[in-house]
């Protein structure tokens, strides 16, 4: 039997960082496509063929990941490699 009107059964509520069943599903599919299309291998061949999409990719997951991470947080520096590398591809883009 449920819980009275106007009671949750679950005061508490979800755990924090808990998937739904959705979610977790649509996540085990894409980890499972990945992995058959190649792993790693398969991002290395699309982040040199498909940079932007790659980049989109790293855009929506690495925040979620290092937003977790409260070992190891980040400290965000670049390199001047790294800053040249940027202007590079962002005057490349700006030419298109």
């Amino acid at each position: 039997m449920g819980a009275p009107k106007g009671h949750i059964g679950n005061p508490n509520g979800r755990p924090k960082g808990s998937l739904n069943k959705i979610t977790k599903s649509l996540k085990e599919m894409i980890l499972g496509a990945l992995d058959e299309a190649g792993g790693v291998e398969y991002l290395l061949t699309q982040a040199k063929t498909n940079p932007t999409a790659f980049l989109t990719l790293v855009g929506k997951v690495l925040p979620l990941t290092l937003a977790n991470d409260t070992v190891n947080p980040i400290n965000p520096t670049l390199s001047s490699a790294d800053k040249d590398l940027i202007n590079r591809f962002m005057a490349q883009k700006e030419k298109k």
